[in-house]
C-alpha cells in the first residue's frame, strides 16, 4: 500500500539517478548540510536539478529539500552530488562540536554541589 501524496516507485527512483545507489563519496551531505545554488537553472536540465537551484536561493538544508521534492534523502543526495560536481550548488557542511573537556566538567558538578 503506498503512501497518499507520495511517487517514489522505485522505477521512477532508478531514473532519476541514472541507476546510481549512493552519492559521490567526496560529496558527504549530512541531513543539516546547508546547500546554496551558484547558478540559475538552465534549459535541458533535468527538473528535479532545476527545482533544487531555484528553491536554493537561500541556504538550504538537505533534508528541506528532500521534503519539499517529496523524494528520499538518498535520492536527493545523489541529485546534490551532480549539482556540486557540476559546480551550480555549494554546501556548508555543520561544524563539529568540541567535547568540554572531562576535568572542567567535574569541576562544574563539584561547584554545583557545593551550592
Amino acid at each position: 500500500m503506498s503512501r497518499p501524496g507520495r511517487d517514489d516507485a522505485p522505477d521512477r527512483l532508478y531514473t532519476l539517478t541514472q541507476g546510481r545507489s549512493r552519492s559521490d563519496a567526496a560529496a558527504r551531505f549530512d541531513l543539516v548540510t546547508l546547500v546554496v545554488a551558484e547558478c540559475d537553472p538552465v534549459p535541458g536540465m533535468q527538473s528535479e536539478h532545476a527545482a533544487i537551484l531555484r528553491m536554493c536561493d537561500r541556504p538550504t538544508a538537505v533534508v528541506e529539500i528532500a521534503a519539499e521534492l517529496r523524494l528520499p534523502v538518498s535520492i536527493t543526495r545523489i541529485l546534490l552530488s551532480d549539482l556540486l560536481a557540476a559546480g551550480r550548488v555549494s554546501a556548508r557542511h555543520p561544524r563539529t562540536a568540541a567535547l568540554p573537556d572531562p576535568d572542567v566538567l567535574e569541576q562544574v558538578l563539584v561547584g554545583l554541589r557545593n551550592l
